[in-house]
């Protein structure tokens, strides 16, 4: 026999013999042909469709393959869920849902960006982002975030594993989310007001150095108008509650409650919709029918507060949600700070809206608000408005009052008597009128009494004569808005001997832009009934909104 062969360990069937080998070797081949020709077909198909379709691959997978038969299945993986989460004080919590298979760093840093609008002076509180894998059992309950369930996928094709994730139910937007969502709109709004152009208005458009910025502040007066809403309660009776003086030095207490229950835009009847909540009592009218005269026992003022505030808190759920953050009351009584304090979270969280704005009493001008000191003799504004020009006042200075609290006996101890320049009175003689003064004088001294605030401020506003404040402590209205350097003069109670050379180092060209001035912002201080766009009434109620903007409120998830 002389059959040739290679090396069978190189497994090369090329045998060369008799008839019967090459018999057996052609219907070898032939099977190996018919065993190889499935494969080939598959791996074609493969190779054509490729991995970017695993679609297909499954319909491909799911056909037997030679005696053997596998099956595929590819279940598509929920995106992951970020959650923003904020502790405030054990206020509640927010939650931002973010979507990572769309960007979703950048979506995550947006809406964290998003809860840290916070301008006031104050900190903002930490913001935690928690990365959770929320899962469902086989009862429907949630599983704990380190428990996972995976998919049983095939080994044909291992770069389509995904985990098996079940999305959590996204929680439905509340109205509350919803008010916040509008806050957050009117912040952006304000904030880009500076680079834009100055607004329109048919009634009034802010303009010049008397506002710190007259943009932000014409864009954040239309927004107040455009959603900020008020809720009063109505729990309480006369002559404390839903009341207070029109025609007294207290008389904004009484002017800004009747306005604001008699208001129609905005007032809202809907808890659920307001941005804050009135609590209407008068502090004023407390120390007329609930104070027991001259017995110094604050103890019956201190007990209405309380229990009126306990009465809220118990029929309604929004002084505890915020810890009454989002609650305000509005006192010009002296006392007014003190009554405030009767409740800890009244005094500590609440915007407290103070004519007695000083800083050396716990007034926070981050969160409290400064209210204007209004004596209205008659309850209107008929007789008081209106002066001379700057050419027309021959009197330096003046000023007429009693000696109540520490700084007016220095006063008059340096300048009673000293001079026809700048004229300061204990008293004014029978036959000089006080309102003649104020019309005849250049500047108006504004001294404090027992309390930081006078009434005297808005007393030269309306005469057109620049107010010169003598305090210290003394935040002075509507300061957010107001810069109270260009139209009136502050002098410490220290430099109260050199008065007479601070007034005179103030040349006539610069008196005259002050005067103007003064002029221009005395609208902000008029008080009406009805009330009138950006007048008194209307600025409390921005100050209130503006201190409204620097927080936010959270549902209990």
């Amino acid at each position: 026999m002389a059959n040739n062969w290679r090396c069978s360990s190189c497994n090369c069937f090329l045998w060369r013999g008799s008839s019967s080998s090459e018999s057996y070797s052609s219907s070898s081949s032939t099977k190996l042909l018919l065993f190889m020709l499935p494969l080939l077909v598959v791996a074609g198909l493969i190779s054509v469709l490729g991995p970017n379709n695993p679609s297909n691959l499954v319909d491909i997978a799911k056909k037997p393959l030679s005696d053997a038969s596998v099956t595929v299945t590819t279940v598509e993986s929920p995106p992951l869920t970020k959650v923003v989460k904020k502790k405030q004080r054990g206020e509640g919590l927010v939650v931002v849902a973010v979507n990572n298979a769309h960007g979703g760093k950048q979506e995550e840093a947006k809406a964290i960006s998003e809860t840290l609008f916070n301008h006031s002076s104050t900190p903002s509180l930490p913001i935690q982002a928690i990365e959770t894998f929320i899962q469902s059992n086989t009862t429907g309950g949630i599983l704990n975030a380190s428990s996972k369930t995976w998919p049983i996928v095939g080994s044909m094709n291992e770069s389509y594993y995904n985990p098996i994730e079940t999305p959590r139910p996204q929680r439905k937007f509340s109205i509350l989310d919803r008010t916040e969502a509008g806050l957050l709109q009117a912040r952006v709004a304000i904030r880009e007001a500076k680079n834009r152009s100055q607004l329109q208005d048919i009634d009034y458009v802010p303009i010049g150095p008397m506002y710190h910025n007259a943009k932000a502040f014409h864009r954040s007066y239309l927004e107040m108008e455009k959603q900020f809403r008020v809720y009063v309660y109505e729990e309480g009776e006369h002559p404390v509650f839903h009341n207070g003086p029109c025609k007294n030095i207290y008389s904004i207490e009484g002017n800004f409650i009747h306005g604001i229950e008699m208001n129609d835009r905005f007032r809202t009847r809907d808890p659920e919709k307001a941005h804050v909540y009135f609590l209407p009592f008068s502090v004023a009218m407390m120390v007329q029918f609930v104070y027991v005269r001259d017995s110094r026992d604050f103890g019956p003022i201190r007990k209405t507060v309380t229990d009126y505030v306990n009465l809220v808190a118990g029929r309604y759920p929004y002084w505890n949600r915020s810890l009454g953050a989002d609650h305000f009351m509005l006192s010009c009584h002296d006392w007014g700070p003190e009554a405030s304090f009767s409740v800890p979270n009244l005094g500590k969280n609440s915007i407290r809206v103070l004519c007695n704005a000083n800083t050396s009493e716990g007034f926070k001008p981050t969160k409290d608000v400064s209210l204007p000191e209004i004596n209205l003799l008659t309850g209107t504004l008929d007789g008081f408005l209106g002066g001379p020009s700057a050419s027309k006042r021959p009197v330096l200075a003046f000023f007429a009052g009693g000696l109540h609290g520490p700084v007016r006996p220095v006063l008059l101890e340096h300048w009673e008597n000293k001079g026809e320049d700048i004229q300061v009175h204990k008293y004014l003689p029978k036959d000089v009128s006080y309102y003649t003064m104020l019309r005849k004088s250049k500047f108006c001294l504004c001294p404090s009494g027992y309390e930081v605030a006078s009434p005297r401020v808005v007393e030269a506003i309306y005469t057109g004569c620049v107010p010169v404040l003598i305090s210290d402590h003394y935040v002075p209205p509507f300061s957010d808005v107001l810069n109270w350097k260009a139209f009136s003069v502050e002098v410490s109670v220290k430099d109260i001997p050199r008065l007479k050379e601070i007034l005179l180092s103030i040349s006539p060209r610069q008196y005259i832009r002050m005067q103007r001035r003064v002029g221009q912002i005395r609208r902000h201080f008029e008080v009406h009934s009805p009330p009138k766009r950006f007048d008194v009434f209307h600025m409390i109620l921005h100050s209130v909104w503006l201190r409204r903007l620097n927080f936010r409120i959270h549902d209990d998830l």
